[in-house]
């Protein structure tokens, strides 16, 4: 049911930072857990971060952890990646995806890209210098 959309993408150069949103539509956004992922070219795509509905339970990759912050405004519907010290491996297609329900917690895994039902297009996120 939810729509997504992804955006904030943009070239950067390394030690830069770079805040992502994700938007969300329809009914019962805050039932969704949503879920960052990205994809460089011939790569599988990776977990990234996640976020539960109530937006206070979230976990990260360890590649991001201490350089990345999630966080979701469930009045604006929006559920924001802010990106910080990027380095150029953080270069891909960003996705956020949502799935009804689904566990994000701290010190636990990351749900696979399987788990989730809706997904956004890619926004690019470039870090080159």
């Amino acid at each position: 049911q939810p729509q997504l959309a992804a955006s904030g993408g943009d070239l950067v150069q390394p030690g830069r930072s770079l805040k992502l949103s994700c938007d969300i539509s329809g009914p019962n956004p805050t039932f969704y857990t949503i879920g960052w992922f990205r994809q460089a070219p011939g790569k599988a795509r990776e977990r990234v971060s996640c976020i539960m509905g109530n937006g206070v339970n979230a976990n990260y990759a360890d590649s991001v952890k201490g350089r990345f912050t999630i966080s979701r405004d469930n009045v604006k519907n929006t559920v924001y990646l802010e990106m910080d010290k990027l380095r150029v491996d953080d270069t891909g297609a960003y996705f956020c995806a949502a799935e009804r329900g689904a566990p994000c917690y701290s010190g636990s895994y990351l749900p696979d890209p399987r788990a989730y039902d809706y997904w956004s297009q890619g926004t690019q996120v470039t870090v080159s210098s």
